[in-house]
C-alpha cells in the first residue's frame, strides 16, 4: 500500500491449499515478527515473506463432540491483543469456544503455533479486547456480552497444542469444554435481533398494548415481553405505621455528598429516619414531630427547614430553633422553597415571602400580595449560580390560571404574565433542562412543567429575563391528577410525574424523554442519594417507603424474557385465555431422544474400543461424559447435519413467563404454520382448534420433502392443554394457514385449499392451482384472500360459493419476494419483501371481483389475462426502502387513544412503524423538512440518502421520519437556518416532529 500515491501493488500470489475464511494480521516492525495467520477449515497457518517456511496447526475440536466427525471446523472472530512486551490471539470457532493463540519467535522468525483452551462464549460476529482488560463479544444472535479477563490462562493446567507436536494427516487435538474460568461476565446489552414474530396486544390489562416478540435462534431463542416505560430496581421496601401523605430528603449541609434524613409526614404527625448504614427513627434532628408537615429541605449551607400548617420552622447547624408562627387564625395552604428562599401561601389566597441574608436569617419581606384567589400550588426554580435569589415564582390557582410572579427587589411580588389553563392546575415544578455545549457553554431552557388536575401535562419555555411563557407542549399521562417532583438524574434536574402511571420527563443524549416506569403507581416522591445508591428515588406507595434506582435511561422498551429450546418461528394466541401457543423448529438439530441416542453410542464406542487394562477407567469416563450436561446456549447445539429437524409445539402463560404444556415432534419432522379457528361443522359448537403443518425429511436448497401433515388439536382445560383429534397427510409443505368462514384455508406448496373438520381427517373441499411457485402466507378480509407467493409478490383471491371456486382476479405486474403481507382495508394491502422493501398496493378504481359479471365463473378460470397472470392488475401507491428484511407487519395502536398505524419488526431487531398522513398541510411541511435534512445532515458513510431509500424501486410517496427526527440534533443554526425556509420557528419544527410522533406511538 503506497499512502503517497495512495494505491496498493500486488507483491505475490499464491493458491492455498484449503479454503480459507480469514486473514489476521501478526504486528510487525519492533512488535513482532510480522506475517499473516490464514484461518481456514480445520487449520490456522501463518506465512510471511522470504526464508519464512508455512507454519500449520490443527483447530482443536471437543472430545466425544457430538457434532458430524466429517464437517470441518471454522474461527469465526478474532481479536489481537498487543502490549510492548507481547501479542496474543484470541479466536472463537463456530462452536463458541475461544483459543488463545501465541507464537513462538526466533530472531524474527516464527518457529511454532501454539493454541490453547481459553474459555467457551456464545457465538459471535465480532470480538473486541479493549485495553482496561475487557472482552467485548458482539453476539451475531440475541444480546451481547462484556467479560472481565481475570486470568489469561497461563498457568493453568489447561492442556497447549502446538504446530510442533507430530500429528498424521487430517488428526487433531481434542479439549474438553468447561464453565468460565478465565472470564468472569460483567454486563449484557439487550438485543432483539432476530425478530422472528410478534403480536402486539393488550394481554396484560395494563392500558397500553405489549409487544409479544419471539427472537434469538437455536438454544438462545427467547420470548420477550416489551413494555413501554423505564426498568425501575426496586432497592429497598418497608412497611410504614399508618397512611403516609408526603416524604422529603435533606441534607444537613451542602458539602455532604449524601442525605441525611428521611421526613415522612402523616396526617397528624411527622416522622424523621436517618441514613447510614441501615435507616432508622429519630429524635433529635430538630424538627417537629407532633403535626403534619407541607415541605422540608436544606436552605442556606447548612440549616434545615420545616413547613408546617402553623408556621415554619428554620434548624440552624447549632441546632438553635428560629420559629415563625402564622397571624391570627390563619394556616399555611402551600409553600415553595429553594436555597435561599420560601414563599407562603396563606388561607384567603396570601402570599408571604422570606428570602435569607449574608449571616444565614430568614427575613420577611414587608408587603404581602392578596392573589383574589385560592392558591392550589407553587414553584420556585433554583438559585443560578453566583446570584442571590430565582427571579420568578409560579403560581397556580383556582380561577384555572398560572401566573408569573417577580421576586426581584425592583418590583418584588409583581405579576408579569398569565398563562390561562383548559382545567385546574394540580401541582407546578420549574426546570432548567438542556445540555452543556462541548465549549461548556450552557444552552439549557427554563420549563414551567404544569400538571392538570384531568391527568394532562403541560411543559411551556419560560424565558429567564422576562418570565414570559411561550411553546407549550402537552402530554396526557393518565387519569388522575397530575403531581410534579423536581429528581436530580445524572447530573441535571429531571421531573417525576405521578398520575395513575408515573412518568419520568428527563433530558438525555441530547433529546427530551417523557417515558412512564414500569412500576405501581406511586402517591408520592423524592431524590434520594446515599452510599449504597447514589441516584435514586424514594416514594411512598400505599403505606410503604421504597428506594427505586433507574438504570437504562433511554431505553424504550423494558423486556421481560422467557427462554425457549427452538428457533421460534410463529405464534396464535386464544382470546379466551390469553394463552400463547408457540411453534419452535431448529435445522442441523437432535430432538432430546436422539441426542441421548448418540451420547449412549459415543459411551459405547469408547468402552469398546478400550484395551483391557484401562477398561475400567474409560467405563468411568464414559459414565462422566453422558451425565455431563452443558448448557446450549453458551456451548451451543450440536450440529446433526442436513435435513435433520427438531421441532416442538409450546403452550405458555406470556404474563406469567411459565409454560404449561410442550407436545414434541419425533425427529426430521418439522412444524412451519399454525392458526387457531373455530369450524361450523365442529360436533361442539363453539370449540376452538389449534392446526399445526409439519413436514417430514425436507431438505432446503432444492426445497423438497418426503410429505407433509395438518395437526388438528382441541384446546381443553381452560386453553392450558390440547388434544388430538386427527392428523391429515398432504404432499407439500403446509407453509401457510388461516381461518375463513368456519372453514380452513392452507397453502400445501403453491395450491391454496380449502379444508373443512371431517371426523378422521380434514377434508379438502376446493382447491387453486395457479399461484406461481410457493404459498408463504395467506390473509383474509371477508370474501376477499390476499395470497402472497415467495417470488411473485400478491394475489388477490376470491371464493365463489356458487361454484365452489377460488378465483384470482387481481395480480401484482413486479416479481417481489415476499416475506410479510396483510391487508390495510378491503381495497389495499402492504407488502414487505425479502430485500428489505415495504411497499402499498391498491386495486384500481376500476378494478372488479370481475367473477360477479361471469355467470358461468369459467371465463374468470380459463382466461389467464395479461402476462399469463390475473386479468386485472394492482397499482403501486407508496415505496420505501428499509434495508432490513421485514418479519411482522400489522395495522396496531401502540398507545391508548392512539390512532392506527403500520407496525413492522425486522430480522436486524429493530421495531419501526408507518404512520399515514391525515392532511396535505402536514405532508408539505415534511416533505420540505426531509429535503432541507438531505442537504444539511448527509449520512456519516456519504451515501446519498434518497439513493439508499430507493435502493431497488424508486421512493414513492413516503418520506423517512428517522431522517426528520435528527432535525432536534443539529446545530442551533442549521436548525434556524431550515425552519427559516419553513417559515416557521425552531420550537415549532420540534413541536410538529413531537406531536407527529405521540399521537401513533411514544
Amino acid at each position: 500500500l503506497d499512502l503517497g500515491l495512495n494505491h496498493v501493488v500486488r507483491k505475490y500470489s499464491e493458491p492455498l491449499e484449503d479454503h480459507a475464511n480469514m486473514l489476521i494480521s501478526v504486528p510487525g516492525g519492533n512488535e513482532g515478527p510480522s506475517g499473516v495467520l490464514i484461518c481456514s477449515e480445520n487449520y490456522i497457518t501463518y506465512k510471511n515473506f522470504g526464508d519464512q517456511p508455512d507454519i500449520r496447526c490443527p483447530i482443536p475440536r471437543r472430545r466425544n463432540d457430538l457434532d458430524d466427525h466429517e464437517r470441518g471446523m471454522l474461527f469465526v472472530c478474532t481479536a489481537t491483543h498487543k502490549t510492548k512486551s507481547m501479542f496474543f490471539f484470541l479466536a472463537q470457532t463456530e462452536q463458541g469456544d475461544i483459543f488463545k493463540i501465541t507464537l513462538e519467535v526466533d530472531e524474527d522468525s516464527v518457529t511454532e503455533i501454539k493454541l490453547k483452551y481459553f474459555d467457551s462464549a456464545p457465538v459471535c460476529s465480532s470480538m473486541c479486547v479493549l485495553k482496561t482488560g475487557f472482552l467485548f463479544l458482539a453476539s451475531e444472535y440475541s444480546n451481547h456480552y462484556l467479560y472481565q479477563i481475570a486470568h489469561l490462562g497461563e498457568d493453568d493446567d489447561e492442556p497447549e497444542f502446538s504446530s510442533a507436536m507430530p500429528l498424521d494427516e487430517g488428526e487433531t487435538f481434542f479439549f474438553q469444554p468447561r464453565t468460565l474460568k478465565n472470564l468472569v461476565l460483567v454486563d449484557e446489552m439487550e438485543s432483539l435481533a432476530p425478530i422472528l414474530h410478534c403480536n402486539i396486544s393488550d394481554l396484560a390489562n395494563e392500558d397500553t398494548p405489549q409487544l409479544y416478540t419471539v427472537c434469538g435462534r437455536g438454544p438462545r431463542s427467547t420470548l420477550r415481553v416489551l413494555r413501554h416505560g423505564l426498568e425501575v430496581s426496586e432497592m429497598a421496601v418497608s412497611d410504614l405505621p399508618g397512611s403516609p401523605n408526603a416524604v422529603w430528603t435533606v441534607r444537613k449541609s451542602i458539602h455532604e455528598e449524601y442525605d441525611s434524613y428521611i421526613i415522612v409526614s402523616f396526617v397528624n404527625a411527622t416522622l424523621v429516619l436517618s441514613i447510614g448504614e441501615t435507616v432508622e427513627e429519630v429524635t433529635d434532628s430538630g424538627f417537629l414531630g407532633t403535626t403534619p408537615t407541607l415541605s422540608c429541605s436544606s436552605i442556606g449551607n447548612d440549616a434545615l427547614l420545616q413547613i408546617y400548617p402553623d408556621g415554619i420552622r428554620h434548624i440552624r447547624s447549632d441546632r438553635r430553633i428560629n420559629e415563625w408562627k402564622t397571624p391570627g387564625k390563619k394556616y399555611i395552604v402551600k409553600c415553595a422553597v429553594n436555597q435561599r428562599q420560601v414563599v407562603i401561601a396563606l388561607t384567603g389566597g396570601e402570599l408571604v415571602y422570606f428570602e435569607m441574608d449574608q449571616t444565614g436569617q430568614l427575613n420577611e419581606y414587608t408587603e404581602r400580595k392578596d392573589m383574589n384567589s385560592e392558591v392550589i400550588c407553587m414553584a420556585l426554580p433554583r438559585v443560578p449560580q453566583g446570584e442571590q435569589r430565582a427571579r420568578f415564582l409560579a403560581v397556580g390557582l383556582a380561577d384555572e390560571t398560572v401566573r408569573i410572579i417577580s421576586l426581584d427587589t425592583s418590583d418584588c411580588l409583581s405579576p408579569l404574565s398569565t398563562q390561562a389553563l383548559p382545567a385546574r392546575p394540580e401541582s407546578l415544578c420549574i426546570v432548567e433542562m438542556g445540555q452543556q455545549d462541548e465549549s461548556g457553554t450552557n444552552s439549557s431552557t427554563m420549563f414551567l412543567n404544569i400538571g392538570l388536575a384531568i391527568g394532562v401535562l403541560l411543559r411551556t419555555v419560560m424565558d429567564t429575563v422576562t418570565g414570559e411563557l411561550s411553546d407549550t407542549r402537552t402530554r396526557y399521562l393518565g387519569t388522575r391528577a397530575v403531581k410534579l417532583f423536581r429528581i436530580p438524574m445524572h447530573g441535571t434536574d429531571a421531573v417525576l410525574a405521578i398520575s395513575s402511571r408515573t412518568w419520568l420527563s428527563y433530558f438525555y443524549q441530547s433529546r427530551f424523554h417523557l417515558s412512564p416506569l414500569s412500576y405501581d403507581t406511586l402517591e408520592y416522591a423524592c431524590g434520594f442519594s446515599s452510599e449504597q445508591c447514589t441516584q435514586g428515588i424514594v416514594a411512598i406507595s400505599t403505606n410503604t417507603l421504597r428506594i427505586l434506582a433507574l438504570e437504562k435511561l433511554g431505553a424504550v422498551f423494558n423486556q421481560v424474557t422467557m427462554p425457549l429450546k427452538y428457533t421460534p418461528r410463529k405464534f396464535v394466541i386464544d382470546d379466551e385465555s390469553n394463552n400463547m401457543i408457540l411453534i419452535e423448529t431448529d435445522h442441523n438439530t437432535f430432538t432430546e431422544n436422539s441426542k441421548q441416542l448418540r451420547k449412549q453410542q459415543i459411551a459405547e464406542e469408547m468402552v469398546e474400543t478400550a484395551d483391557d487394562d484401562s477398561k475400567l477407567e474409560v467405563a468411568k469416563l464414559a459414565e462422566q461424559f453422558l451425565s455431563e450436561d452443558l448448557p446450549e446456549e453458551t456451548f451451543s447445539s450440536p450440529k446433526a447435519g442436513h435435513g435433520m429437524w427438531a421441532s416442538q409445539i409450546r403452550i405458555l402463560n406470556p404474563i406469567k413467563s411459565e409454560t404449561l404444556e410442550i407436545i414434541k415432534f419425533e425427529q426430521n419432522e418439522a412444524a412451519f404454520s399454525i392458526c387457531i379457528c373455530q369450524f361450523n361443522n365442529s360436533p361442539i359448537p363453539g370449540t376452538t382448534y389449534v392446526v399445526v403443518g409439519t413436514t417430514r425429511d425436507m431438505s432446503l436448497a432444492p426445497r423438497q420433502c418426503s410429505g407433509g401433515y395438518l395437526y388438528c388439536y382441541r384446546l381443553v382445560d381452560d386453553g392450558s392443554h390440547m388434544e388430538l383429534v386427527h392428523k391429515t397427510p398432504v404432499d407439500d409443505v403446509p407453509s401457510a394457514l388461516c381461518p375463513f368462514q368456519g372453514r380452513l384455508l392452507v397453502g400445501v406448496g403453491k395450491l391454496l385449499r380449502i379444508y373443512d373438520l371431517g371426523k378422521k381427517k380434514l377434508l379438502r373441499k376446493c382447491e387453486n392451482k395457479h399461484i406461481p411457485n410457493f404459498i408463504c402466507g395467506i390473509k383474509c378480509s371477508g370474501q376477499r384472500i390476499l395470497v402472497s407467493d415467495n417470488q411473485e409478490s400478491i394475489h388477490f383471491v376470491k371464493y365463489k360459493a356458487s361454484e365452489n371456486a377460488l378465483v384470482a382476479f387481481a395480480d401484482d405486474t413486479f416479481p417481489r419476494w415476499v416475506t410479510q403481507a396483510t391487508m390495510l382495508d378491503y381495497f389495499t394491502a402492504a407488502v414487505a419483501d425479502k430485500f428489505g422493501n415495504l411497499c402499498v398496493l391498491r386495486l384500481t378504481q376500476d378494478s372488479k371481483d370481475s367473477i360477479d359479471e361471469d355467470p358461468t365463473g369459467n371465463k374468470a378460470i380459463w382466461d389467464r389475462g395479461l402476462l399469463n397472470g390475473a386479468s386485472q392488475k394492482l397499482d403501486m401507491i407508496n415505496m420505501f426502502h428499509i434495508g432490513e428484511s421485514i418479519t411482522y407487519l400489522e395495522l396496531a395502536t401502540l398507545i391508548p387513544g392512539g390512532s392506527e398505524a403500520l407496525v413492522y419488526t425486522t430480522l436486524s431487531g429493530t421495531i419501526g412503524m408507518f404512520v399515514p398522513f391525515t392532511s396535505r398541510e402536514d405532508i408539505d411541511f415534511f416533505q420540505h423538512l426531509e429535503m432541507h435534512m438531505r442537504n444539511e445532515a448527509p449520512p456519516l458513510c456519504g451515501r446519498d440518502h434518497l439513493s439508499y431509500r430507493s435502493a431497488y424501486i424508486p421512493v414513492k410517496a413516503s418520506i423517512d421520519g428517522d431522517l426528520c427526527e435528527q432535525y432536534n440534533s443539529l446545530d442551533p443554526t442549521k436548525r434556524k437556518a431550515i425552519a427559516d425556509e419553513l417559515d416557521r420557528s425552531p420550537s415549532e419544527v420540534s413541536k410538529k416532529l413531537e406531536d407527529m410522533r405521540t399521537t401513533y406511538a411514544f
